[in-house]
């Protein structure tokens, strides 16, 4: 039996306990950029696709609706 990987990234807590990115997708285009990917790259970045859309469904949430629209993405 295999154990689970415990993420390295730091950010504490809040993040979603499942990858939400296409890690095959995201390691193409960061090496299309030149550059290559470090082993808590992904972990990191998965924890702020998560805060997104927490924050995304709490704006949604306070403007009345259950419906998450693209301008709830939208930093100010």
């Amino acid at each position: 039996m295999a154990k689970a990987k415990k993420g390295k990234s730091g950010g504490g807590g809040g993040g979603p306990k499942e990858m939400l990115l296409v890690a095959s997708k995201v390691k193409g285009m960061i090496k299309d950029a030149g550059c290559n990917t470090a082993g808590d790259a992904l972990d990191g970045l998965n924890s702020l696709v998560g805060w997104y859309i927490q924050q995304a469904a709490k704006r949604a949430g306070e403007n009345g609706r259950k419906t998450v629209r693209a301008h709830d993405f939208a930093i100010m």
